[in-house]
């Protein structure tokens, strides 16, 4: 009897293991589709040439002071690109390895000034804090007179966005030491210790209440000239309308 009363109780407890195995199985499942679905999403909008993460509403922050962008090139030249970036998002690395060279060549020639709005949608759609880090980083390099290049850098070397790899701080900072002069003392405080932080969150925040749905968000002179499927940008197509107004 008592041989009788342990395999009964064996049973049950392996039943209970079994039953809680399962919801633990289908738990991970539902979570899997989650993600699956939101990176399905991310890699049709770049295979149609647009770039869109749904940006989730949130609350205006009515006592917030609005975060100023970082630009780039002179402030006479007679064009301005505003460009609403995540560094998490596929389709904004897409964009900036695409258009890069042309649109650096028409800031040399003082034809065209560049606006980065920093954007953190993918850390509020998945999760995670890539996209606020790797902002806060670049923020650092700003101070230091080496956006530019660390901007170029972190494109050139974004992860999978699912996999969040740059909320690790030691990861931007080693691949700050691809630009020449960047990390020292001074650079690794201000990503490890979010100096930056207020500011990435305004940003964010500022984009959240623009209007605009997803990033990148390309502007011209305050005009889309991104979202358009049907008659999508080229780099050269980007030169011409620049050029137009110089």
């Amino acid at each position: 009897m008592s041989q009788n009363s342990n395999d009964g109780g064996k049973r049950s407890a392996r039943e209970r293991l079994r039953a809680e195995r399962e919801r633990d199985r289908t738990a991970e499942r539902r979570w899997r589709s989650l993600k699956v679905g939101a990176v399905v999403a991310g890699v049709l909008a770049v295979a149609a040439g647009v770039g869109i993460t749904v940006a989730a509403r949130g609350g205006d922050d009515q006592g917030a002071q609005s975060a100023k962008p970082v630009t780039v090139g002179q402030r006479s030249a007679p064009a301005r690109l505003t460009v609403y970036e995540d560094f998490r998002c596929p389709a904004c690395a897409q964009f900036e390895n695409s258009f890069r060279d042309t649109i650096k060549s028409l800031e040399q020639a003082g034809k065209l000034r560049t606006e980065y709005h920093l954007v953190t949608l993918i850390d509020g759609n998945m999760g995670g804090r890539g996209s606020h880090e790797a902002a806060n980083a670049v923020a650092c390099a700003r101070d230091k007179g080496k956006f530019g290049p660390y901007h170029d850098v972190l494109y050139r070397n974004q992860p999978r966005e699912q996999e969040d790899a740059f909320a690790s701080t030691e990861r931007l900072i080693r691949l700050a030491g691809k630009v020449e002069g960047l990390v020292d003392s001074e650079f690794r405080s201000c990503v490890t210790g979010g100096r930056h932080d207020d500011w990435v969150k305004r940003s964010d925040e500022d984009f959240r209440t623009s209007g605009h749905q997803g990033t990148p968000t390309v502007l011209l002179n305050g005009k889309d000239v991104f979202s358009d499927a049907s008659d999508p940008l080229t780099p050269d197509g980007l030169r011409n309308l620049v050029e137009r107004k110089s």
